[in-house]
């Protein structure tokens, strides 16, 4: 019996068939024998793989699918690749796995890094056929591409390879992720950013690398990542938990989270599956298209971006009719065939996307009509707070009093207490509720032990970053401006020269307080350093235009998405980059890679983040018309009211604050003896795990003592009819008094929204703008085939039961 019934699938690409699939079934075969993968023995007795069950699997049959347009040399290749990769993840659960080897798991790894090798190096004689599997792929592929594309290939490859042991240890410890982890890991360690990155090479369509770090070629690339292991967990669970033992798959990961049966937990997988395939096609409708006419794209990779997009639908799909059919997987009634009801239609192989098209029609419409159709502004009261988990104390620098004089003074010469044109209010802040916000009380718990030239830097990053995120929603989200807040933002970069030169003249509070903290901040340090600094507060403030893009759409984010960029818009990515800042020279960039410190610092992020999104809720939905908060996003994705959905966020902050624990006490000590990083540099990394303590334990009593968030306040500064402001902020920055390179990274915490008063945003003046609804009623589709979306979508209710 299967372990729950598969759920109907989103899959809105048919999925095709390479021609050359039988030569490449031939070829594989053949590959597999001379490398030595069918003679392997298990350490119990028999062969991992044999022929007749590498047949079975038949993974020339997946390349076929997930690669229909390729010639026959590149699918044989692509299909070589996979039988490595599979032939490794097999190998290395019989070897390591299963003895829970741990020793030998790391050797085994560190050998096989020895065979992806730089121009001009020669790997090792092969002693096994993962090595000499390697060994003669990587000889047959990287040639072919550019620097930057084997750099990000070696990436890809390594993780995939070396969080095995992530996989391992869990194991061992019978420990099993909570789902934010467990989404970031799965992408390390799951491969698909591998498989992204050979589409590239299948597809002849390489993406420039001056394009390749940008936000929406990462999304590409994550949401993508995220739908095939999504799915394989689906069709994998019975083999991986039930069979093998794994607890690296999403349906346990929800189970135990959710406390749920196995089949809510899986329907619960495939909603997640769908909103990742929808966040793929707005960003490649939207933000991709924005990006090549911002970068001035020629069309040679215009048409380079285009076939990688089009080669990541082919992977969804063929990869989803490869799981349907696969003697690897539960499957059973997966591959295609006629809905109950249905009248009789095509069958047999390749038909199965002519079946998927009804329930992908109703996913599809279900969930944007939920991400969409979130009433704004509408009354939910104040929202009881659940208990926090915080087991570390919190402490208060004794310069407090002289850096709220210092914050106060420093705000009305920059400007912030000014009128600005299109403020009902006339200005976003006046003196009084400044002194209401007290950044200098969160700097001062930040940095309990600090100079005071160190909290009162500290204090007007806080100033800036909060003004900054009040500005955008109100001067740019109210009339739906997004070219403007581009504009704005790519205008702020002009405010942070690297050289240190004249800057132009400012246009308000927002450029000249940026321009005086630059210079207070970046005048102690580097090249390298200011680049750095310059390269974080743009990814906030670009953040920020994010925001006003959903705000015009009135867009609830998917899950990931919104966690992933709640971090910059918060400003903790920021704290994280600039923590590092201090230590540039002596701890190196690759450690903080690692997946230990890595998932340390966005462990910590998160729980800031959530904190003050569960503190802000009312503030945010019911007076300022927010669609940026946790609590908002699990509601719509849910469909739970918000007291359901409060709970989800506490539990999740509840167990990100454990897997901090944990790493503390566990992780990163077993990190620093295997790197055998020097006194120093061990110091430096033990000091930061420290330092997140303190900022944890800030930002939650910041949240506690600030006025902002009490009903008072909202009652009498609160109006339907004002603009509202966005979301929260946090930035360190390093010392600067220090004449030297400081010794090191302040970090700030992040008050959230400072509430101004806004009007709705008008089609024309005195016309009231219509719902979601009523402009698709107004601006129906037309044409052959577009019936069918001439739907009236319903939104949930205000309240949605429990699910």
């Amino acid at each position: 019996m299967q372990a729950f019934t598969l759920p109907d699938f989103y899959m809105p690409y048919p999925a095709r068939l390479n021609p050359h699939l039988e030569r490449s079934r031939a070829h594989s075969t053949a590959w597999a024998r001379g490398m030595g993968m069918l003679d392997v023995p298990r350490p119990g007795g028999g062969l991992i793989w044999d022929e007749a069950a590498l047949a079975q699997m038949d993974y020339a049959l997946m390349c076929a699918y997930t690669h229909p347009d390729c010639d026959g040399a590149t699918l044989d290749l692509i299909t070589d690749w996979y039988v490595w990769v599979f032939f490794f993840d097999d190998h290395f659960l019989e070897l390591f796995k299963h003895s829970r080897d741990l020793a030998g798991a790391k050797a085994h790894l560190d050998r096989l890094e020895l065979f992806m090798t730089a121009e001009d190096e020669t790997p090792p004689e092969p002693a096994d056929p993962a090595e000499a599997g390697l060994k003669d792929l990587w000889a047959r592929t990287v040639p072919a591409m550019s620097p930057d594309w084997r750099r990000r290939f070696t990436t890809s490859t390594h993780n995939l390879m070396v969080e095995s042991m992530w996989e391992l240890n869990n194991i061992e410890l019978g420990r099993v992720a909570n789902p934010i982890e467990y989404v970031q890991m799965r992408r390390r360690v799951g491969g698909a950013p591998w498989s992204a990155d050979l589409v590239e090479y299948a597809a002849r369509a390489e993406i420039p690398a001056h394009l390749a770090g940008t936000r929406p070629m990462k999304v590409l690339s994550d949401t993508f990542s995220d739908a095939v292991h999504l799915r394989n967990d689906l069709f994998s669970y019975q083999r991986e938990v039930q069979e093998e033992g794994e607890n690296s798959n999403a349906v346990l990961v929800f189970e135990r989270f959710f406390d749920c049966p196995t089949q809510e937990a899986a329907e619960l997988v495939n909603d997640l599956l769908t909103s990742r395939l929808q966040q793929f096609e707005t960003t490649a409708l939207t933000e991709v298209p924005a990006l090549l006419a911002e970068r001035a794209a020629p069309a040679h990779e215009q048409a380079a971006v285009a076939a990688y997009v089009k080669g990541l639908q082919d992977w969804q799909s063929g990869g989803h009719e490869w799981h349907a059919r696969s003697s690897r997987y539960m499957n059973e009634g997966a591959a295609g065939g006629p809905f109950p009801g249905v009248p009789p239609g095509p069958s047999g192989l390749g038909t199965s996307a002519v079946w998927s098209l009804l329930p992908t029609l109703r996913l599809g419409a279900d969930l944007r009509s939920r991400q969409h159709l979130s009433p704004p502004l509408r009354p939910v009261g104040h929202l009881d707070l659940p208990a926090f988990h915080m087991p570390f104390a919190f402490r208060t620098n004794p310069h407090l009093e002289a850096a709220r004089r210092h914050g106060a003074e420093w705000a009305l010469r920059m400007g912030m207490f000014d009128s600005l044109p299109g403020i009902s209010a006339g200005a976003l802040w006046d003196e009084r509720r400044f002194l209401g916000f007290d950044f200098a009380h969160c700097a001062a718990m930040i940095h309990a032990d600090g100079e005071l030239e160190q909290v009162c830097l500290s204090s007007d990053w806080l100033a800036w970053g909060t003004y900054g995120d009040d500005y955008f929603p109100c001067v740019f989200g109210v009339p739906r401006d997004l070219p403007a807040a581009r504009l704005c933002h790519e205008r702020l970069g002009s405010f942070m020269p690297l050289d240190m030169s004249e800057t132009p003249e400012p246009s308000g509070a927002l450029e000249r307080g940026l321009g005086d903290l630059w210079r207070r901040t970046a005048s102690g340090m580097d090249a390298r350093g200011r680049r750095r600094l310059r390269a974080a507060v743009d990814d906030m403030t670009g953040s920020w235009v994010w925001e006003v893009g959903n705000q015009a759409l009135n867009r609830v984010p998917d899950p990931i998405d919104y966690v992933e960029m709640r971090r910059k818009t918060f400003g903790s990515d920021m704290t994280m980059s600039l923590a590092r800042l201090a230590h540039i020279d002596v701890v190196p960039d690759e450690v903080y890679q690692t997946r230990v410190l890595r998932e340390l610092d966005t462990a910590a992020q998160d729980y800031a983040c959530f904190t003050n999104d569960l503190f802000s809720y009312q503030k945010e939905i019911e007076f300022e018309g927010e669609v940026h908060n946790m609590v908002l996003v699990v509601e719509r994705f849910l469909g739970v009211d918000r007291c359901r959905a409060r709970d989800i966020v506490a539990e999740l902050m509840t167990a990100r604050m454990r897997q901090f624990e944990h790493i503390v006490a566990h992780d990163l000590p077993a990190l620093l003896d295997d790197l055998a990083l020097g006194e120093r540099a061990r110091q430096i990394l033990v000091e930061h795990a420290e330092s997140l303590k303190d900022w944890m334990s800030g930002i939650l009593e910041w949240h506690r003592r600030c006025a902002r968030y009490t009903e008072a306040e909202l009652r009498t500064h609160g109006s339907a009819t004002a603009p509202r402001p966005a979301a929260a902020f946090t930035a360190p920055l390093p010392d600067a008094s220090l004449t030297a390179p400081p010794t090191h990274a302040l970090l700030t915490a992040a008050p959230s929204h400072a509430f101004v008063t806004a009007a709705p945003a008008r089609v024309s003046a005195g016309a009231p703008q219509p719902s979601t609804p009523e402009i698709w009623r107004a601006m129906p589709p037309t044409g052959l085939g577009t019936s069918a979306a001439r739907l009236t979508p319903q939104g949930p209710p205000e309240t949605a039961p429990d699910r």
